[in-house]
């Protein structure tokens, strides 16, 4: 029996954070007695035949784009992903593409209720257990993370609860507040401490200014022979050249891509020798679809695919590639909760607590997405909405 898309709703929403502020470099951090007010998108894709495909999540710029795109869906059938994928990644040829994403998990969430199964068995499931590693909030100057000691203490926190790998998001702000000896020590701190338990990452979300800087902390995770090295650079992570000078002067291993967007440029970084791993991540990079052709292409290459940031349509991705180490559970403080959004009715959690005694979570079972969506939460929380009909 053929569907047909009927209608689509975007509703904009927003949920508390306690105890989390933000630094003079727009990085969350650790602040008592402050409240983020974080806002996120639910996405309904409605069929006349009564399936209908979800998804929560997104930002602004990509449910913006929806606007340009939702109506073109209206009356065609929800099945034909890579059509609609292909048809859509045209029609945002003038943007960034981000729209795609949120649109192409909630088809694949459609797809999973019409076939009745989880999505990483429409993908081709590889495994059902993700090892999980720790990722943490920026440091701050509130008693949290803030000293070098400090991330030493919570990565071994961490171990102990079953994570096997921990990763150092450190210490942004102001130029003024920056010290890149500061952001050394903690890489020796965290390395000395519990390097030889743990898989260790540094991720500076693009903090340095200079490529001395660069050099120093990379020749620093060199000594504490950490896993992987990631978004150094001011450039925003997008100059192949910039990451290929570099990659030439350290041995640790490069982790680029989270900003660039789509499947060519991810290619043109790994042909480019500007990366070692690949970053993915199926909101930012066109959805499901997208995240696995940039996966299977660095298959192509030998090269493993991380994929970014937590989720369900995260998890999916993971269950079905062989080459990915690591879900990563972020963001997260010995003082604080995650930003997860309180949408979720059953027992899905993207908190510090979510690993098992192995240090893996589950992947979702249940039809589509397999979570289940507190709409009454979302609408009781509503700023704004969009319906195309």
């Amino acid at each position: 029996m053929a569907l047909e898309i009927s209608k689509i709703e975007s509703t904009e929403f927003s949920y508390p954070i306690e105890d989390v502020g933000t630094d003079d470099g727009f990085n969350l951090v650790y602040e008592p007695g402050t409240t983020t007010e974080r806002s996120l998108f639910g996405l309904r894709i409605h069929t006349y035949e009564g399936l209908t495909g979800e998804f929560v999540g997104g930002n602004s710029p990509g449910f913006a784009q929806i606007n340009v795109i939702a109506d073109y869906l209206i009356g065609k059938d929800p099945l034909k992903r890579e059509r609609h994928w292909s048809e859509i990644k045209r029609g945002l040829r003038k943007y960034d593409r981000m729209g795609i994403g949120p649109i192409d998990i909630a088809l694949w969430d459609l797809a999973g209720k019409h076939y009745g199964a989880p999505i990483h068995e429409l993908l081709g499931t590889y495994r059902t257990r993700l090892p999980a590693y720790a990722s943490s909030y920026h440091a701050d100057r509130n008693g949290g993370l803030d000293s070098p000691m400090a991330y030493a203490q919570f990565a071994e926190n961490c171990l102990n609860r079953g994570y096997d790998g921990f990763k150092i998001h450190g210490w942004g702000g102001s130029p003024e507040a920056r010290d890149i000896n500061r952001e050394i020590e903690t890489v020796h701190a965290v390395g000395d401490r519990v390097g030889d338990e743990m898989d260790l990452m540094l991720d500076p979300a693009c903090e340095y200014e200079t490529f001395g800087d660069a050099l120093k902390v990379g020749r620093a995770c060199d000594k504490q022979e950490f896993f992987w090295y990631e978004d150094p650079f001011r450039d925003g992570g997008l100059s192949q050249h910039a990451h290929r000078k570099l990659r030439e002067q350290i041995d640790t291993p490069i982790l680029q891509t989270e900003h660039v967007r789509g499947l060519e440029a991810h290619a043109d970084f790994v042909v480019n020798d500007a990366t070692d791993f690949v970053r993915a991540d199926p909101e930012y990079d066109a959805g499901i679809t997208g995240a696995m052709k940039i996966a299977r292409m660095a298959e192509a290459f030998g090269l493993d695919t991380e994929i970014h940031s937590p989720g369900p349509a995260q998890r999916h991705c993971i269950a079905a590639l062989r080459n990915a180490n690591y879900y990563e559970m972020a963001l997260l403080h010995p003082e604080c909760e995650n930003t997860q959004p309180p949408v979720y009715q059953n027992d899905y959690s993207d908190h510090i607590d979510s690993i098992d005694a192995d240090g893996t979570v589950p992947v979702p079972d249940g039809e589509g997405l397999g979570v289940e969506y507190d709409w009454d939460y979302i609408e009781e929380h509503e700023t704004g909405r969009r319906r195309y009909e």
